[in-house]
């Protein structure tokens, strides 16, 4: 679903530029879809693709199919649990012996974290830290999901636990340590979640892509199935596997294996998310910049907006113009630090002052440029936080 440039316009009016916005309407139109491709798993909330603890709220309540939060840094993780959240899965390893140590107490004191590894060397650093408080800490093995294809990578290069082999290893390991306690495996088959497979113009690539899907798919159902049962031969009880992402709930879903399913930009859905045959969702976040020059007919010059996604360096990267529609940003300038010319047809008439609303390449990346986001529901216009607005950055 997509609302037009004067709704916005007319509900935004006012604010000081530039501004973020979540539409709660759309974003609510999300959540049901999402918990109808997830069918029977439960969703886990990724706090990187969010970045907002109030919204995080607002999807946590939706349903209670929506339980526990994917963090991202440990630093993160204690400030989640500071500001009343619980469930936290680790996605990525802490190796600071400092910060370990405080999560561990944090445990001890009865919060539920889930620590991620993948190295032997993971282990140990958590087994110390447990020892120091004398409790078990629950770990989570991260399975690498990707596939080598002679030279190519298709996948992105996280675990070292490529194979049931590397896995029996760290699951000796983790046996003859006292402070652990082994309670997920994770393996997000990236190249599936976050990898559009329906991009204009490129039928030939989608070919490829769609192909190489299919085949990774195959590799991580029969992978992860493979672990599940190598994990209980060798006596752990584990308490949920997690798989997928926003760009793979369909087939992750199929996996009796799995137990839940991560989702983070699926519920904002930045423009990477536009890309994919076997969904579609709805523009919640975008942001407005306001028009500040004209320095010819059809350009209008807006003042800053230059914010582009991280990873790989592609021009898919850029926030693209999303509101009023058909503007264009220039191959030559793009969105720019601190002015961003862009071109409309004739039949877009723009005034000095008015709004021209983006979206960013990903999800809540855009929330570590604003203190706070704009939660538009209706006729009603609230203001909430961000990370970044509650004084914290964890990037």
């Amino acid at each position: 679903m997509m609302k037009t440039y004067p709704y916005y316009k007319e509900k935004l009016q006012g604010l000081s530029f530039p501004y973020a916005c979540v539409d709660m309407e759309l974003l609510r139109q999300n959540c049901q879809q999402n918990l109808d491709r997830a069918k029977d798993k439960k969703v886990r909330i990724a706090s990187k693709s969010i970045r907002c603890t109030e919204v995080m709220r607002e999807l946590l309540a939706y349903d209670p199919q929506f339980e526990g939060v994917m963090t991202y840094h440990g630093e993160e993780t204690l400030f989640l649990l500071q500001a009343g959240f619980d469930n936290l899965l680790l996605g990525y390893p802490v190796v600071d012996p400092g910060l370990l140590e405080r999560m561990a107490k944090a445990v001890a004191n009865g919060a539920y974290i889930c620590f991620m590894a993948d190295l032997e060397v993971h282990l140990d650093l958590l087994n110390e830290a447990g020892k120091k408080h004398q409790i078990q800490l629950p770990v989570c093995l991260d399975i690498d999901m990707s596939s080598d294809y002679g030279p190519l990578h298709f996948g992105v290069w996280r675990s070292r636990i490529g194979n049931i082999q590397c896995l029996e290893a760290v699951l000796k390991h983790l046996s003859g340590l006292d402070y652990l306690r082994l309670d997920g495996i994770m393996g997000y088959e990236a190249q599936v979640a976050g990898l559009g497979d329906k991009l204009k113009g490129q039928a030939l690539k989608n070919s490829v892509v769609q192909w190489l899907k299919q085949k990774s798919v195959k590799k991580a159902r029969r992978l992860r199935q493979e672990a599940v049962d190598l994990i209980a031969s060798m006596g752990f009880d584990l308490r949920f596997v997690n798989g997928g992402g926003t760009g793979s709930a369909e087939t992750t879903t199929l996996e009796s294996a799995v137990t839940e399913i991560t989702i983070g930009s699926g519920f904002y859905t930045p423009h990477l998310f536009d890309y994919y045959q076997a969904f579609s969702l709805s523009p919640a976040l975008f942001y407005g910049i306001q028009v500040v020059r004209q320095p010819k007919d059809g350009m209008y010059t807006c003042h800053g907006g230059g914010f582009t996604a991280s990873g790989g360096v592609a021009p898919i990267k850029a926030p693209v113009v999303y509101l009023p529609q058909g503007g264009k940003l220039l191959s030559t300038e793009g969105a720019g630090e601190v002015q961003t010319p862009i071109v409309f047809d004739k039949t877009t008439n723009l005034q000095i002052g008015d709004p021209v609303f983006l979206r960013h390449a990903k999800a809540g990346e855009l929330c570590e440029h604003f203190n706070h986001l704009y939660l538009l529901d209706g006729d009603q216009l609230r203001t909430v936080p961000t990370y970044r607005g509650e004084g914290q950055a964890f990037g």
